[in-house]
């Protein structure tokens, strides 16, 4: 009894490794294309916060393919990066808006009061 189960395992194995290598009626099974990335972040535009929320990178074999998340964490990265230059350079010009107008605000002579006349 033993034997007889020995050799059907052996026979199903072999079964089922010929479907799927080749022997089977349709053929060897046809290659499965990798996920990529479909909901890139644009390319004409600054990425904004519904753009990030919608972003789906897609699994890979060992959790998500490595080039996509880099390519998403870079482009995040540099949008970051000049949205904080501007707003560091609107900020020196607000500054310096507001030194000019101190500056222009000490500058003007007193009011004189009404009724007196030079």
């Amino acid at each position: 009894m033993f034997l007889f189960l020995v050799v059907a395992l052996a026979v199903v194995v072999a079964a089922v490794t010929l479907a799927v290598v080749g022997g089977g009626e349709n053929g060897p099974l046809p290659e499965a294309a990798p996920d990529r990335l479909t909901d890139s972040l644009p390319l004409d535009r600054p990425v904004s916060r519904a753009d990030v929320d919608g972003l789906r990178i897609p699994l890979a074999a060992r959790g998500y393919r490595m080039a996509d998340v880099d390519d998403a964490l870079s482009r995040l990265g540099a949008e970051l990066a000049e949205r904080d230059a501007r707003i560091a350079d609107l900020e020196a010009a607000l500054a310096g808006a507001r030194a000019v107008a101190a500056h222009l605000s000490t500058e003007k002579p007193a009011a004189r009061p009404e009724g007196e006349q030079r």
